[in-house]
């Protein structure tokens, strides 16, 4: 049966939301850094068939938590808009749905779980070096980097667990929804 041109099907639909109610979750109290930043991504980069997708998904749908976020605690965190983290927290969800490419038709828990260490990994490379190398906070030299990275270890633990919570939900209740509904297993867009 063919389906309309105009008609979206429900695969790409269901990633979206999948996508966009996991970065919502940002609005609900928890640790810092345990987030699904890292795990859409992934799940993006993976289940998208067209890259494009992939990519403009997982951005609009962490833009949209920002702007929740903004809205429900004010000027604190609207002044997060201007500041080089910002720039370096949407890089690090386009280069981890770059990475995500890696695990289109080949998911498996092993896998996932490789991908999400090596994801939590590069956000914290990229974040803490972003805020030594664009904020004043750690002087510009070898101590400063130093500094930068040892205070980050804190919030490490919980962008590794976040991850791996955020990558369980995704992955494995996509995985469950494709066991139950064929027309699933197929890349979607």
């Amino acid at each position: 049966m063919n389906r309309p041109a105009s008609t979206l099907p429900a695969g790409p639909l269901l990633l979206t939301a999948l996508i966009f109610v996991a970065a919502l979750t940002r609005i609900i109290p928890h640790p810092p850094n345990f987030s699904p930043i890292e795990a859409v991504a992934l799940f993006g980069g993976a289940y998208f068939a067209k890259r494009q997708w992939a990519l403009v998904v997982p951005l609009a749908a962490m833009f949209a938590s920002d702007l929740v976020l903004g809205l429900v605690n004010g000027g604190i965190y609207w002044s997060y808009f201007a500041s080089a983290g910002y720039l370096m927290v949407y890089a690090c969800i386009a280069l981890s749905t770059v990475l995500g490419f890696g695990l289109r038709g080949k998911v498996s828990g092993g896998r996932v779980l490789g991908y999400s260490l090596a994801g939590s990994l590069l956000f914290f490379v990229l974040t803490n070096f972003g805020v030594w190398a664009f904020e004043s906070m750690y002087p510009h030299n070898a101590a400063g980097l130093t500094a930068a990275f040892v205070a980050g270890i804190p919030f490490f633990q919980w962008t590794v667990l976040g991850t791996l919570f955020y990558a369980a939900l995704l992955f494995g209740g996509f995985e469950l929804l494709r066991q139950r509904n064929p027309a699933l297993r197929a890349q979607t867009v």
